[in-house]
């Protein structure tokens, strides 16, 4: 059974086609800059090669059509026919309180996807632009929505509610959701497989960091709160989004600056974060570069970064009622050991141990790096997104493709 799993953002499409059999990758890439000068689709080939392949991209349509080509594609594509590809696993960011599972996609699944536009306007359409393409090559093929909000819907009322009049909840949805939530998911999930303990016992911290970043608390395997909110914008400070602001700040910035709400908006989402505290980048490889040059404002970013991340980790080892997993996912918590090493310091209050040596000599694959007395156990966990959507789709519409 092949699966393709496609994940749409608003200049980008990244694809991976998998055979559910063995839960092999038979093909991946993506196209980036949609719709601007230059755009190009980069696929990786079995062997690990990468080929560039440049062309003029307008809009999503014309991308699924293309990536669909190259699958078919004598020099570079796995399959003949586009029947082989048995359904299509789609990442929709948000499904605000419509959606706590993967759903079969229908007509009616689309208009309540189109209803949350408001929540996610810079995503949800681009992801609905697949589907819609999807189902115009591939009128036959069943196609699965797999939501980034889902997971984080088991979250109590009181802890995704603002403090805000309950009318502007009851008129608009106003209120916390969560996103990766499929990546908390999923190395939750593999944490306590690697681990072989029962998911549904344990009480887990799991941080998804990256340009984008989030953390987690999940208990019994129910996701109780998570950092980010309505936005993507609160919670950690990430690569250029603010995180937590005091709300006086916004308001005080737009007198000030007289900036609209489209103004601050991009204030908050590209220009603050790592990139706005130290004036070098969003990319911490070059804030780590700057800081081995003595730059202070760098210094000053990645402390504030870490500091933040730590922030977290107690405060949901308070509503948690202790801790037994900590898990690091994302480009940051796979790679960065500086930042696992700093988060984890002056822990051993917990229970927690890190490895220092285990932890400085992992990157960007599964281990345990706290210590073998450690009570609560650390782990380094490569988020698999894509796999978790081919397998929920899979789950899905298996009864129909056998």
């Amino acid at each position: 059974m092949k699966i393709l799993v496609l994940n749409c953002g608003s200049s980008s499409i990244k694809y991976k086609l998998f055979d559910m059999e063995n839960h092999s990758v038979l093909a991946q890439g993506g196209i980036e800059k949609i719709g601007l000068k230059g755009s190009f689709l980069k696929l990786t080939l079995p062997n690990g090669q990468k080929v560039m392949l440049e062309g003029e991209i307008l809009e999503h349509r014309i991308g699924i059509e293309y990536i669909l080509g190259v699958l078919l594609s004598d020099k570079y594509g796995c399959i003949r026919s586009l029947e082989e590809i048995d359904a299509v696993g789609h990442r929709v960011v948000h499904g605000g309180e419509k959606f706590n599972k993967s759903v079969l996609i229908t007509d009616e699944v689309i208009e309540m996807v189109k209803e949350c536009i408001d929540l996610a306007p810079l995503h949800n359409p681009p992801n609905l632009k697949g589907i819609n393409a999807i189902a115009e090559f591939m009128p036959k093929t069943p196609q699965v929505a797999v939501f980034d909000t889902a997971f984080h819907q088991t979250m109590p009322d009181y802890a995704y509610m603002y403090g805000l009049p309950y009318s502007l909840y009851e008129k608009y949805g106003i209120r916390r959701y969560g996103f990766h939530g499929t990546s908390h998911r999923y190395v939750s999930r593999r944490a306590c497989e690697f681990l072989n303990v029962p998911y549904e016992e344990q009480r887990i911290i799991t941080a998804h960091i990256g340009n984008g970043g989030s953390v987690t608390a999940i208990k019994n395997g129910k996701s109780i709160d998570t950092s980010m909110g309505m936005t993507p914008v609160e919670g950690l400070i990430m690569g250029t989004r603010s995180g937590d602001v005091d709300p006086g700040v916004i308001t005080y910035i737009m007198d000030k600056e007289h900036l609209s709400s489209q103004g601050v908006s991009r204030l908050l989402n590209k220009f603050s974060g790592v990139l706005g505290i130290s004036g070098v980048s969003s990319d911490m490889r070059e804030i780590e570069a700057a800081i081995e040059q003595g730059n202070e404002r760098a210094k000053l970013a990645m402390r504030m970064y870490n500091y933040r991340i730590k922030k977290y980790i107690g405060s949901y080892t308070a509503i948690l009622g202790g801790l037994d997993i900590l898990v690091f996912t994302g480009g940051v918590g796979e790679n960065q050991t500086s930042t696992r090493s700093e988060v984890c310091k002056n822990m051993e209050y917990l229970g927690l141990e890190l490895d220092e040596e285990l932890n400085a000599s992992v990157r960007a694959k599964e281990a345990l790096i706290s210590k073998s007395t450690s009570k609560v156990k650390v782990l380094v966990i490569p988020t698999n997104e894509e796999l978790t959507i081919a397998h929920d789709t899979l789950e899905i519409v298996g009864w129909k493709i056998k």
